[in-house]
Parts: structure tokens; sequence; C-alpha cells
């Protein structure tokens, strides 16, 4: 009998919900709306779909993987939960001092952002360590007793618990928890010796948090979600993907959603690595443009890169994200001239309602959508309203009104320069994710994917010497995908600033030693093959003095002072790339212990058998399109109808059911046995 076992992936964007699923390398995709009052729905109702369309039998998934947006939003509309925080005597207002930093120096009107806990819900409770973990002054646990009677007044749903240098020892916290529980206080807890137990105050506290405020919020959402799932006869466990680009358990995405908040933007990361792997490229810049924004990011040898130093909404979390870089540029990002006669475009959006002006819902703003349409790189016959001439019309009377018509030019001229405003903006984008990171995007290919992405691609690769393109099959789908192909991972840290000429290499290992054996039981716990287990072990380093750090790879095996000297040394180098100098002379300080321990996933096949015929049987219409100013009869392919290994020269427009991707001239394009587009050439 042939093995019927089936992967899902669901990601649940603003506007849809995307469901991949692979059964025997056959890659199926559907698109549901998605259904934000109760965003378990939209989930529902896209496995349904898939179900009846796709002959796929519930019985049969084995593997359910979720992105979510749900402590996203919640973060972004500051909706969450009732929420107290616990922590030392006159620490009370670290929330409200924050990093004492104004986003605009000049802005005298400038507000701070909501703390994540108002000042009437922080308590201060006696106690005090010193900077190694120390006791000065013991925890007064009267003093606990008597606030568990005034929390339960409150009617709280959530308490954080931050306490003074609790990262060097949490015995404190513990207590105030355990304290907390033995006087009837009932309530879910997060201990930021648990959630983020590394240095600076303000950070700590407030990802404790909003771990502490989110924590009912995805309690009550996976919970409504698994009974939802388990209804409809899904025995697969649920699955949920991480900001650091890995699955984790449902329990344990409940235990710590502040892990989950660049969710679906992580797993596009990664859904983009394993498609360029399979084209044979591991150095790549990610691009994942929809309509109101674009996101992209930076993976090296397969591997994204990861950073604590990333801001949701207004607030700065801390714990381990995929560096990805966001900027208003999507398809519906709105053009708009300044008080300086400049045109610009964004970041405002006409989202997806009513959208751009071509789709003919009430929009009357021009777009970058419209751009493309009046350049005559989109067929208003795929997407557009069924007044499509209407459509048509109006999208170039409003780019003549609001953009030509000021600054005294033709339609034409306008749509064009809308596009080079928005290939701008993103090309600044892939700029601070390569050049300012001391990467050379020679070196890189550009994964395009999202709606929008593979319309602007192309020529964005041009302008910064990419030399290749690469736009996957499943492109606008590909954070559904990368759910699939994501491995399971937990990270593990602990902050311990000491000169690094005082570290003794066996601390350092046992440090490791007793992670590794933390990630190993919660692997053994999820039964994860002991063979496909691995423990990748960092330190972040900083010259004495510094008030930031870089992280760097420690060498495999047992550490000795011989180790030890290599990772100083790594550290110089990396800085050295980082920041283009090192000094070797002076003193480093370590200043954070780090361990992820990664569940290796058998990552499946995807057949692709490509369309039956030639090239010629692909082409659907010729058509004039507007590059940089010059119209070019431009061939039009079906992407369904393209075979593998097919090639052909630009200009081209290819288009998906899910996206277009235009080809510039000069462009050759090839199609790979995967069904993947690779556009090289300048």
């Amino acid at each position: 009998m042939a093995d019927r076992s089936t992967r899902v992936g669901v990601d649940v964007g603003g506007t849809f919900t995307d469901i991949v699923s692979i059964r025997d390398g056959a890659v199926q995709v559907s698109k549901t709306p998605s259904t934000p009052d109760a965003p378990e729905q939209a989930v529902l109702d896209g496995l349904r779909t898939v179900r009846d369309r796709d002959d796929l039998a519930f019985q049969d998934v084995d593997f359910l993987a979720h992105g979510t947006t749900v402590a996203t939003n919640a973060v972004l509309e500051v909706e969450w939960a009732d929420t107290a925080l616990v922590t030392t005597e006159g620490f009370g207002d670290a929330l409200e001092i924050g990093r004492q930093a104004r986003p605009d120096i000049y802005d005298f009107q400038v507000e701070k952002p909501r703390p994540v806990v108002e000042r009437d819900r922080r308590y201060e409770v006696p106690e005090r360590l010193d900077e190694r973990g120390n006791p000065l002054v013991e925890l007064d646990e009267s003093a606990v007793r008597d606030l568990a009677a005034e929390l339960r007044e409150t009617g709280v749903e959530s308490v954080a618990v931050s306490l003074l240098f609790s990262f060097e020892n949490d015995v404190h916290e513990r207590r105030v928890r355990e304290l907390l529980r033995e006087e009837g206080l009932d309530a879910s807890f997060s201990l930021s010796s648990n959630v983020l137990p590394e240095i600076r105050e303000y950070e700590r506290t407030l990802t404790t948090g909003l771990n502490a405020a989110l924590k009912p919020v995805m309690d009550e959402y996976i919970g409504n979600l698994e009974s939802r799932i388990a209804d409809d006869d899904i025995a697969a466990e649920l699955k949920i993907m991480q900001s650091n680009g890995g699955i984790i358990t449902a329990d344990a995405a409940r235990e710590q959603p502040v892990n989950t908040l660049l969710s679906g933007p992580a797993a596009g990361v990664q859904g983009a690595a394993y498609v360029a792997e399979l084209a044979g490229t591991e150095d790549i810049i990610t691009m994942d443009m929809g309509g109101t924004s674009c996101d992209v990011s930076l993976v090296e040898g397969g591997e994204p890169l990861v950073t604590t130093d990333v801001e949701v909404g207004d607030y700065p979390v801390s714990v381990p994200m995929i560096d990805i870089h966001t900027v208003g540029a999507g398809g519906g990002s709105i053009a708009w001239i300044d008080a300086g006669d400049a045109l610009r475009v964004g970041p405002r959006s006409a989202g997806a309602n009513p959208g751009p002006v071509c789709y003919g819902r009430g929009g009357d703003r021009p777009t970058t959508t419209d751009a493309h349409l009046l350049l005559g790189r989109l067929d208003p016959e795929s997407f557009l309203s069924d007044d499509l001439d209407g459509a048509a019309d109006a999208a170039e009377r409003v780019v003549e009104r609001d953009v030509a018509d000021p600054l005294g030019m033709s339609v034409q001229e306008a749509a064009q320069g809308i596009l080079d405003v928005a290939n701008a903006n993103m090309a600044r984008a892939l700029r601070v994710v390569s050049v300012e990171r001391g990467y050379d995007p020679r070196e890189f290919g550009l994964v395009a994917f999202g709606g929008a992405g593979p319309l602007h691609a192309c020529k964005l690769a041009a302008e910064l010497d990419v030399p290749r393109v690469i736009v996957p099959r499943t492109a606008g789908v590909l954070s559904a995908l990368g759910l699939l192909i994501s491995d399971v991972l937990y990270d593990y840290s602990t902050s311990r600033v000491r000169p690094f000429v005082e570290l003794d290499a066996a601390d350092l290992q046992a440090t490791f030693d007793s992670f590794a054996d933390e990630g190993r039981e919660r692997l053994a716990d999820e039964d994860h093959p002991e063979g496909q287990r691995q423990f990748e072990r960092s330190v972040d380093l900083r010259y004495e003095g510094q008030s930031f750090e870089l992280s760097v790879p420690v060498p495999d095996g047992d550490l000795d002072a011989d180790a030890l000297a290599t990772i100083v040394d790594r550290f110089h180098e990396r800085h050295r790339q980082r920041y283009g100098h090192a000094y070797e002379s002076e003193p480093v300080e370590l200043v954070t212990i780090r361990l992820r321990v990664r569940g290796v996933v058998e990552t499946p096949d995807l057949a692709y058998s490509g369309a039956n015929g030639d090239l010629a049987d692909a082409v659907s219409d010729t058509r004039p399109v507007v590059y940089d100013g010059t119209v070019h009869d431009t061939r039009i392919y079906d992407r369904q109808r393209l075979p593998s290994g097919a090639s052909f020269d630009g200009p081209a427009v290819v288009e998906g059911v899910e996206s277009t991707v235009v080809v510039h001239p000069h462009q050759r394009v090839s199609v790979d046995e995967y069904g993947t587009l690779l556009v090289e050439g300048q």
C-alpha cells in the first residue's frame, strides 16, 4: 500500500492564510481569506479546502506546522492580558525610563510607547544580588506574601518577575513565584531567568513583561486551534514557528510566546534558504515583498543570520530572531509628492482594502501596482475587477493627477518614476543587511518571493550587481513551505560578564554541558532521533568598554586554553568584517554564553515533472512593456506551462498563479528541475 503521509504548513497573514501540503514530493498550494477576529477559523477553512480539492485525508497528516501573527498583532495593537510586574525594590520604573533614547532628537512632541506594564501594576520587593549573583539583601518573603493578596484583588491574569542580576542567580525569582502560588494567586508566571537570562535591565524586563502579557493570549489561541484540529480528526501534533527560524511544540510556544513574534517572516527566510540550496546557492539575500512592506534578510552558508537586537512595533525584544529588516515598500505603497516637490513612495499603503486603484475596489491613490499595470508589466485580465477598462483608466487618471501633472511629466514617465523610487527604497534595505553588515552583494544570490517581490527583483539585482535572481515555484506562499523544512530549535543562554582572560575553560565547558543536557532531554521528550541532534555553541564578546557585542562560534570538542585563544581570534576577525577594524591588543570581555540545540528535520523531496511540450507552448502573448523608459515588445510566458530545463532571454514577463516575474533586457532565464526560475545577467 502506498505511503500517503502528508506534511502540511499553514501560514496566517494579514490578508490571506496560505497552506502548502507535500505528499510523495507533490506540492499543493492553497490560499484562503484570513479571519483576523478568529485566526483559527481561517486555518480550518484552508485545511478543509485542501482536503476537498486535493483528496487529502486528514488522518494521513503526520506533520502540521503553523506560522502565526497572533503575538505580533497583540503587540502592534497593544491588546494583551492584564499583567503585573514584580521587580527589585528601587527598579520599578525601568520600563518607564527605557533606553533614554529619543527616536527623533528634533521632535519635542514625541511620545514614548506605552509601557508593557502600567505603573499601577508594577510592584517592588526588597531583595538584592550583586553583579556575580551573591546575595546582598535576602528576599523579604513576608513582603511577597503580602503582595499576593494585593495581586489577587487586582485580578491580574499574568505576572512577570524580573529581579536584578537574576541571570547570575535565579533563586530569588523562583522563590517569588513559589510564594505567590502558595498564597493562592491564580495567574501565569514569566521569570526573566527563563525568558531572557541576559544583561541589560530594560530589555530583559521588557521582554519578560511582553512574554507574560502574551501568555494568556497565545494560550487561548493555541487551545482553540488544537481543539478545532482534533474535532476534524487531524492527529498530528501542532508545531509553531519561532522568530529564530525553528519549529517548537505548541506547549513551548504557550510558555514563551515572545519567541513567535516574527513567526511568519522567519518561515519565509527558511523557505528561501531551502529553495536556493536546491538551486546550488547557499549565500543569498531574501526579499519578501507583499502589499504593504518588504522584508529583507541575509543567509550565509545556508544559515540565516540571527540577532537579538530587533524592534517589534515600539518595543526592543532581545530574544534570538532572524535578522530581518523591513521597509514600507509593497504593491500597495502609495506614491505622493512631498513639500519639496519630490516624488515619494510609501510607507503609507492602500492595503488590501481598498487596495490599488486598478483593483477597482474604490482606491483613489496611485500605487506601485498601478505603475506596473501602466507600464505593461501586469495583465489586467488576470487579476483585476470586472470593469477592466474602467479600472485601468482610473489608474491612469490618478497617476496623472497626483504625480504626472504636479511634476510636469507624462503618465509613462510618472509610472516609471514611481517604480524607480520604490526600487531605491528597497535597494537601501538590501544594502542594510549586506553592505552595512560587511557583506558584498556581488557574492550573493537574491531570492524573490511574496506577491510583489518578483516584479522588482531583477531590476534590483542589476543595480546591486547581484549575479543571480532565484524565484521559487511557490513564491507567493514560500513562508508556508518554509514551515515544512525548518528544524526544531531551542536556544539557551546566560550572561556572564567577565574579562576573558579570567575565564576558565572548564567552567565554560560546564555551562555548555548543562545547556546540552537540557536540550537533549527536550528533544528526547519530542521523540527526536538521537542521530539527528546537533549542538551549536557560541559566545558574545566585546572589547572592554564597548556597549555592544558580537556573537562568535565556539570550536567543537572539549575546551582548553587553545580553544579560548581561537575564540578570541575569531572575535577579532568578525569585528574587522563588521566594522572594518579590530584592536587585537585590547582586552576582550565575555558577555553571554549561548547554545543552540537543533533537531534536524528530514526535508521532503519536491517533485516537479514540468509541463508537457516545448518552450513555445508556454508563450501566451506578446505585448509592449516599458523598461527604464524604453518600450520593448515582450513575450509573456505562462509559468505553469514552462518545461523543466527551458531557457530564454529577456525582456520577458512570466505570469504565475501567485506572482509575476519581470525579466529585463540582457538577462537570461532558466527553469531548474524543481520549477524554480533562475535569472542571470545584468
